[in-house]
């Protein structure tokens, strides 16, 4: 894992991932359009975008690529930490392309896997009919694949620590929310980590231990 060291490293490392800068960068002007649209207004605009069963029935190409470039509730400041930290490593270390693979492998499925549930307990009687438009934009789902994934990038035994660490966090906020979002979320991780094969021979796994060794010397 390279340590950022002044502004050129900043540089430097932001051009090493374009597909996660471009598409935060994204993310900040839909952000930035939000603000300026009344909240009536957004919350129509955001529900024609929106990947739930009304609108996968009518045009899945389009919300499912829509959908990925909004925020429900237009905070963009925490997607900057998030990227850099998670997709940023996933992109440096798989390429882009492989990168962008695992992202749309568990943005499409986990969303299809989940409403699919969900139209599931609408027709037992479990989910009220009016679910079919539940408003469901934004980047999590491709952001728990990217998670799962990297848990092929920490060497052992760390990633024997990381991946129960993120298999209980997903795995409780299931079992709490017990809605479609959190399935899709746990699905997520675990489309993530179906994606080994992109994985494999990506280079050395990174070791915390060597990190902490060079950021002393």
């Amino acid at each position: 894992m390279r340590i950022i060291r002044g502004t050129g490293g900043v540089r430097a490392y932001i051009r090493s991932a374009p597909g996660t800068y471009v598409w935060l960068t994204i993310l900040f002007v839909t952000t930035v359009a939000l603000h300026h649209m009344s909240p009536e207004f957004e919350e129509h605009f955001l529900r024609q975008r929106s990947t739930n069963i009304h609108e996968l029935s009518r045009n899945p190409v389009r919300v499912l690529v829509a959908s990925a470039m909004w925020i429900d509730g237009g905070h963009w400041i925490p997607y900057v930490v998030l990227y850099t930290v998670f997709h940023a490593q996933a992109e440096r270390w798989l390429g882009t392309l492989r990168w962008f693979t695992v992202c749309a492998l568990a943005h499409v499925l986990a969303t299809l896997i989940s409403e699919g549930a969900l139209l599931l307990a609408i027709r037992d009687g479990i989910a009220p009919h009016s679910a079919v438009n539940t408003l469901d934009v934004g980047v999590s789902y491709a952001l728990a694949g990217v998670i799962g994934v990297l848990s092929y990038r920490i060497a052992a035994p760390w990633r024997y620590a990381y991946l129960p660490v993120v298999l209980v966090l997903f795995g409780v906020s299931l079992a709490v929310g017990r809605s479609f979002t959190e399935l899709g979320h746990f699905v997520s991780v675990l489309i993530g980590l179906a994606c080994y094969p992109l994985a494999r021979g990506r280079g050395k796994a990174w070791n915390p231990k060597e990190t902490l060794a060079a950021l002393r010397g």
